[in-house]
């Protein structure tokens, strides 16, 4: 299969026409056809429904998608690695992390880089571990920003002097924001709102003396925001770190930590035997001095 014809695939899922994607590509609707319909012989699947006015992909034309995509933005990241000149250090630096004030260690790490190469550009894409690990298993970013225990037969890492610290995100009028702390039973019969990786750490796991199950969860979030919106809407209490959200002025919530403490540790993370290009080379001897 050819990176051209992928672009073509491409071209026709955006504009979701054969003659609209020919007309951009600047092909004939007939010469466009022919390649798609080589590709799902390749394939052996049918890619595409061909309606009256709009293309529907089929299942395995979704996938194709997901993954066209993906090599395509891998080409294009290794042509801009190729192309800089040897006297230059600039580039891009990506890093996939979790919602943590531990971030902050990166951003100075690359904010003092770019003093020296202003050409450098960081990138950080949030996800929970589960989504880290596995852009950075396929190369779409170059490091990765994690929680609790590292896989180090598949990555190097550094460990960050840094931990958060676990607790509840409650209304200011809930029965437990009159506690200075909040203990596992307190939690029991109460609603729930847990981040999606929450449970991927060993140390809340551990926390509970009692079957994940036992637990009234309620809803779930990927980004502490929009769990925020929930407990501010009454819908329960969120378990989250300290420090990613401001409890001071007009707002309606706090924060209370669990007892006893509970901290999460942090690494950053990349992966074994990869080949650094010079703006993730600089961006690791930074952040080692900061360290």
């Amino acid at each position: 299969m050819e990176l051209r014809v992928l672009q073509y695939f491409l071209a026709v899922t955006r504009e979701q026409s054969i003659s609209g994607a020919a007309e951009t590509l600047h092909l004939s609707q007939p010469t466009l056809s022919r390649q798609l319909k080589e590709m799902e012989e390749e394939l052996g699947k049918q890619l595409m429904i061909r309606g009256n006015r709009r293309i529907t992909l089929t299942e395995e034309g979704m996938i194709l998608r997901k993954r066209a995509e993906e090599i395509m933005e891998l080409v294009q990241k290794a042509k801009n690695e190729i192309s800089l000149s040897d006297e230059i250090i600039a580039g891009d630096i990506t890093i996939g992390a979790g919602e943590t004030n531990g971030v902050r260690f990166l951003v100075k790490a690359a904010k003092t880089l770019q003093e020296t190469y202003p050409l450098i550009h960081l990138h950080i894409i949030s996800g929970d571990k589960a989504r880290v690990t596995e852009e950075l298993d396929r190369g779409l970013i170059d490091f990765g920003l994690i929680f609790g225990d590292v896989d180090t037969s598949k990555y190097e890492y550094l460990k960050l002097p840094y931990k958060d610290t676990w607790g509840v995100i409650m209304r200011k009028d809930a029965p437990l924001a009159q506690k200075e702390t909040i203990l596992a039973e307190d939690l029991l019969d109460k609603p729930l709102i847990i981040s999606r990786q929450a449970f991927q750490n060993k140390e809340f796991r551990d926390f509970f003396p009692y079957d994940q199950e036992k637990l009234n969860i309620v809803a779930t979030y990927n980004l502490l925001f929009n769990g925020s919106l929930m407990v501010d809407e009454g819908m329960g209490y969120a378990i989250s770190f300290e420090k990613l959200l401001n409890f001071t002025g007009d707002s309606n919530l706090c924060f209370r930590p669990l007892e006893p403490t509970l901290e999460a540790g942090m690494h950053i993370i990349w992966k074994k035997y990869q080949i650094l290009t010079k703006a993730t080379d600089r961006f690791l001897q930074k952040l080692k001095k900061i360290i």
